[in-house]
């Protein structure tokens, strides 16, 4: 994966290119995303954040706006859960999907080689051009059937 380093500067570029400021609200959201290997909304990142950082003036409007920049600019990606929002990660992962537990929210990742290889064919059958695509497959949990 790429190094928080160069992940950083990337994003000082993508600001710089919106003409938005650096700051250390926008680079605190990032950096959590690049530590924290699971998928969060907006309200967890901002809570999480406001407690590690309680010196930090951080609103959460800032946290939607940089999300929606990271997002936009393919750094992070979201699940949408419908009237309940958006959850994100980090973009920068190698390509997976996810099972999603509509119980109690828990979504695990995978990659199955054969669903991957049958949507590329599905593509070809149909002479579409994929260039991306995302798979998420909603039920309950093992935890939750019991």
């Amino acid at each position: 994966m790429i190094s928080y380093e160069k992940l950083l500067e990337k994003f000082k570029k993508i600001l710089k290119q919106n003409t938005l400021k650096f700051t250390k609200q926008r680079e605190l959201i990032l950096k959590f995303l690049y530590e924290n290997d699971d998928h969060f909304t907006p309200e967890d990142i901002y809570m999480l954040l406001k407690k590690e950082y309680p010196d930090t003036n951080m609103g959460i409007a800032t946290v939607y706006r940089t999300l929606t920049l990271l997002e936009d600019e393919g750094m992070a990606s979201s699940i949408s859960f419908g009237t309940q929002g958006k959850k994100y990660e980090l973009g920068l992962k190698k390509h997976h999907d996810h099972l999603i537990c509509t119980s109690c929210g828990d979504i695990t990742e995978f990659l199955d080689e054969i669903i991957e290889e049958q949507q590329e064919k599905i593509a070809k059958k149909f002479s579409f051009q994929m260039t991306d695509h995302t798979m998420k497959i909603v039920g309950l949990c093992k935890n939750c059937q019991e």
